[in-house]
C-alpha cells in the first residue's frame, strides 16, 4: 500500500527539498506544497521507471555528495589557477578513455554526471557498450592518474550504491 502511494520516497524528500530551496523562504503552506509535488511526481511517473534502481546504502550516498561537493569546490580552484595564470599554449588538454567496470545504467548516468559537473572536465560520449566512456581534461599531464581518480572517487563508490 504505501509502496503504491509513495513509490519514491528519496524522490520525494529531494523534490520538496527543492521546491524549499526554490521558494527562498520557509512557510508551512510552501512545505505543505512541497511535499504535494513530492508526492504526486513520483507517483505520476512511476510507470516510466518499471526497473528503478534499488538504494539500500544511503551512507554511501551521503559519502558519495560529500566526495562531489568537495572535488567541485577544488577543482573551481585548480581550474580559476590554470585560467588566470597559465597561459593556453602550456595547458595539457586532451581526451582521456575511462574503462567502466560499473554496469548499471544509472551509475553509469551519475558518473557522467559529475565528471560533467566538475570544472575541468567534460563526460563527451559512451562507447556503444556501454564500457567506457571518453572524457575531455581541461589540463591532464598524467592521463592515467586522471582514469585512477575517477575510478576509485567515483565510480568505486557508485558500484556500491547502485549494484
Amino acid at each position: 500500500m504505501l509502496k503504491r502511494y509513495l513509490p519514491h520516497p528519496l524522490l520525494t524528500l529531494v523534490l520538496t527539498a527543492v521546491w524549499m530551496l526554490l521558494i527562498n523562504s520557509f512557510s508551512m503552506g510552501a512545505l505543505v506544497f512541497g511535499l504535494l509535488l513530492g508526492i504526486v511526481i513520483p507517483v505520476i511517473t512511476s510507470a516510466f521507471w518499471p526497473g528503478r534502481p534499488k538504494i539500500t546504502n544511503y551512507r554511501g550516498v551521503v559519502e558519495y555528495i560529500l566526495v562531489v561537493l568537495w572535488d567541485i569546490l577544488v577543482a573551481n580552484v585548480i581550474v580559476a589557477g590554470l585560467i588566470l595564470f597559465r597561459r593556453a599554449d602550456r595547458l595539457d588538454s586532451r581526451f582521456v578513455v575511462v574503462p567502466l567496470d560499473i554496469t548499471s545504467s544509472e551509475g553509469i548516468t551519475a558518473l557522467a554526471g559529475t565528471i560533467t559537473m566538475t570544472p575541468g572536465t567534460v563526460s563527451c560520449d559512451l562507447s556503444a557498450d556501454a564500457r567506457s566512456l571518453l572524457v575531455h581534461c581541461l589540463h591532464a599531464p598524467d592521463p592515467q592518474g586522471v582514469v585512477d581518480d575517477i575510478k576509485s572517487r567515483y565510480e568505486r563508490r557508485l558500484k556500491e550504491i547502485f549494484e
